[in-house]
């Protein structure tokens, strides 16, 4: 028995295409605009046939979006929650009513099949306005402490064009921002539908704003000014060019970028199960999917049977036309995608991978591929490592479940991973240590508007959907007042740079729990507010920042210890700090030239800081997402790895404390730079360390000059995050030198945060970036 064609009617889509005369400017301000500049084609990648011509974007164009975004986002952020609420449930409802010329346009101008479009794309993109037009409702309620960023631009890839324009307007415009978004410049057509429908469901003027256009028009968009906010989904090359353009500008930024998703299956999988969901993982959208499970581990012992019926399984897939809802794959989107597959499955075999391809027949002309698995790869082979984005899975192998984690882990990628195996115990336990934003349990691409998404690593970082991505288009109000930071002049000494004493007071470094000389052998003077040298602290160099990465690596215990434990162990440095209250608060009063009054109560406000953060270490938790299918989806705030701390220069023990107490609550191991003018707290405060049983390498101090040392911490490959306060250029160099490897950054733009207040300076706002939720879905049932 084989089938027949049953293709999808496409002539509403082709009367709407005319109904414009086969040509579309951009959508600013509420109205679309005429093109005239230059254009470009958009294509079917089914045919090659023009479906389109569009208009190429250009500074000008970009710069009339935002401001009528601008002027939209005031008005629109007025609004009361329940206002926008409604917006939004319209929004959801005209794509309902829409769903099939909407699957139908995304169909053609991408070339994935009808089917997905209209099971998948559509239904979620839907989905995503519903859920955000509840957050739209609740918002008063539930982020009563946050603000809108403003004007959001948003840049969006063309292997899913609707659905990420949902998951990006959906939550931006829920939260009270107005939005300018650039489309994939190979699909900008359902782009331009739903900008459309969004006047038929009354969207106010200049709340949204689409400019379509190439890579120049998404850097203009991405460097304009008037951007608070930038969100980008594509390639992780463009994400780290993003990260360094908008270095110090103070936007906010999400990145969602590429990936190399672990498929791993076990002995005591359901291999029948999990071969299907290998065409799910990677045949879906012809593997054309960040989260594509492109390497599969399969375990040593059902190795050959797993392969064999993956194989014979791949011999009944169909390739076919992207309108005909019977086939299993369609078009790639371009040739120059296409060009790109065909050049690593060439590399993959040159390298020693095996090929197997299915005998099957594919349409003539367009851009088609078949389903393709490369078995025996290595792990450290370029198509194991590299991308591909394209229906094409590599095999290897493991005996053990650590060699799997193992396995999984080898790659800077980190967006998702998928675990097949009966037992529950043995899933869970691998996806606690898998570096991945996103695990699925017997299952894969499994989405959903109530859960987040986002990776780690060179994934990107943010999460889209669910109430984390909410705050990813929000502001702390508390921050909003936030004045740039008074500049300050070193202290001259009152006579010789030299500090004579009968004794050597200088403070070492502290790295793994030892007090340990500079490496340098360098050290500077601290001066009280009235040149008199208090005392001489180590200045570190590049040596001991490596030294003290490599400590912090070693303690690799502290994250798998219970919240509970690391809680007593920071009670107890309160503890042991509130014993020499008096000794810290009269070393504040010379270093600082404080009052005693204001230095006590720094002193004690560290101590209830402490408390607070030992209160929390058992309690940030993150919630049970119930999504649309049998099962849940745990969302987990995994600590961030290793993070390097800049301390601001003022309130030298509390802004130490108020960053480096809610990282190691959460499991996270710290390297921190003192405050550069008043470092003398710090390192008294290592001697509380030493007697707090803190485990060596969770804590490491090195101190020294804070711009310098900064560059050598941000540009750190194993650094993950690093959160620095301070002037506007060291926040700028900070997320500049990031973007090597992608690590989150949490810094102040220059503008001096309150210490004291603690909406400003302690509790959630800092866990939150202490943390980044990793959802494991585990679905349920037989």
């Amino acid at each position: 028995m084989d089938y027949g064609p049953a293709p999808e009617d496409d002539a509403p889509a082709r009367d709407w295409l005319n109904r414009h005369g086969g040509t579309f400017g951009h959508f600013i301000g509420g109205s679309f605009t005429k093109p005239k500049g230059e254009t470009f084609e958009t294509s079917e990648p089914a045919t090659g046939a023009v479906l389109a011509s569009i208009a190429q974007g250009d500074g000008s164009d970009v710069d009339k979006a935002v401001k009528e975004a601008r002027k939209a986002q005031k008005s629109w952020a007025a609004l009361t929650g329940h206002q926008r609420a409604r917006h939004l449930y319209a929004l959801a409802r005209t794509i309902q009513r829409n769903a099939r010329l909407l699957a139908v346009v995304e169909s053609l101008d991408n070339g994935k099949p009808v089917r997905e479009t209209r099971d998948i794309d559509v239904p979620l993109a839907a989905r995503h306005f519903y859920h955000h037009a509840g957050w739209a409702q609740l918002m008063g309620s539930e982020f009563s402490d946050h603000q809108p960023v403003g004007v959001v631009g948003q840049v969006i890839p063309w292997n899913f064009p609707l659905l990420m324009l949902a998951w990006k307007i959906a939550p931006a415009l829920a939260m009270g921002n107005t939005v300018v978004l650039k489309p994939a410049e190979f699909t900008p057509l359902t782009a331009l539908l739903f900008a459309e429908l969004s006047q038929v469901a009354g969207l106010p003027d200049g709340v949204l704003n689409i400019v379509t256009g190439d890579g120049k028009t998404g850097a203009a968009l991405v460097e304009h000014d008037g951007i608070d906010k930038v969100a980008f989904t594509g390639s992780t090359e463009v994400g780290r060019h993003i990260r360094k353009v908008t270095a110090g500008s103070g936007k906010s930024l999400t990145l969602e970028l590429g990936g190399k998703s672990p498929f791993i299956v076990f002995e005591d999988a359901d291999l029948d199960a999990a071969v299907e969901g290998v065409v799910d993982a990677i045949w879906f959208n012809q593997g054309q999917v960040c989260c594509a499970g492109s390497r599969i581990l399969v375990q040593e012992g059902v190795a050959e049977t797993f392969l064999k019926r993956l194989r014979a399984r791949m011999d009944y897939l169909r390739v076919g036309q992207p309108l005909d809802k019977s086939i299993d794959m369609a078009a790639i989107v371009a040739p120059v995608q296409l060009e790109r597959i065909e050049r690593m499955v060439a590399q993959g075999v040159e390298e020693g991978a095996k090929l197997h391809q299915p005998q099957i027949e594919l349409p003539k002309g367009g851009c088609f591929f078949p389903p393709t698995l490369l078995s025996d790869v290595q792990p450290t082979a370029t198509v194991a490592t590299e991308e591909i984005f394209g229906p094409v899975v590599v095999s290897m192998t493991f005996r053990t479940p650590d060699e799997a984690v193992q396995l999984a882990n080898h790659s800077r990628y980190g967006l998702s991973a998928s675990v097949w195996s009966e037992s529950i115990n043995l899933s869970l336990e691998v996806a606690a240590k898998l570096e991945a934003g996103v695990v699925w349990v017997n299952g894969t691409n499994m989405l959903d508007a109530a859960v987040g998404f986002g990776g780690k690593r060179e994934s990107g970082f943010g999460r889209e959907g669910g109430r984390e991505g909410c705050y990813d288009y929000l502001r702390p109000k508390a921050w909003a007042k936030n004045k740039p930071r008074a500049t300050t002049t070193p202290t001259k000494p009152s006579a010789s740079g030299f500090a004579p004493a009968a004794v050597d007071r200088t403070a070492k470094l502290f790295i793994g729990g030892k007090q340990a000389r500079p490496d340098g052998n360098y050290s500077r003077p601290i001066y009280s507010p009235k040149g008199n040298v208090l005392a001489e602290v180590g200045e570190g160099n590049r040596k001991d920042i490596r030294n003290a990465v490599e400590a912090a690596r070693k303690a690799a215990s502290w994250p798998s210890r219970p919240g509970h434990s690391r809680a007593q162990i920071i009670y107890y440095i309160a503890e042991n700090l509130s014993a020499r209250s008096d000794e810290f608060a009269a070393r504040l009063k010379d270093m600082t030239g404080s009052t005693a009054a204001a230095a006590k109560t720094e002193v004690e406000l560290s101590i209830d800081r402490l408390f607070t953060y030992g209160a929390w270490a058992d309690k940030f938790e993150g919630p049970i997402h119930q999504p649309p299918l049998r099962g849940v989806a745990l969302a987990i705030p995994d600590p961030l790895g290793i993070v390097g701390i800049v301390c601001p220069p003022e309130a030298p023990l509390l802004g130490l404390i108020s960053a480096v107490a809610p990282l190691i609550a959460m499991g996270n191991r710290v390297v921190v730079i003192p405050s550069t003018p008043h470092p003398l707290s710090a390192t008294d405060f290592y001697q509380v360390l030493e007697t707090s049983d803190v485990p060596a390498g969770v804590v490491n101090i090195v101190t020294g000059d804070a711009q310098s040392l900064a560059g050598t911490l941000a540009a750190h490959n194993d650094v993950d995050a690093v959160w620095a306060f301070g002037s506007a250029e060291l926040s700028k160099l900070v997320e500049e030198k990031s973007a090597g490897n992608l690590k989150r950054t949490f810094v102040d733009y220059g503008r001096a945060i309150d210490w004291t207040d603690p909406t400003a300076a302690e509790g959630q706002l800092f866990l939150r970036r202490a943390t980044e939720y990793k959802n494991v879905w585990i679905p349920y049932g037989e």
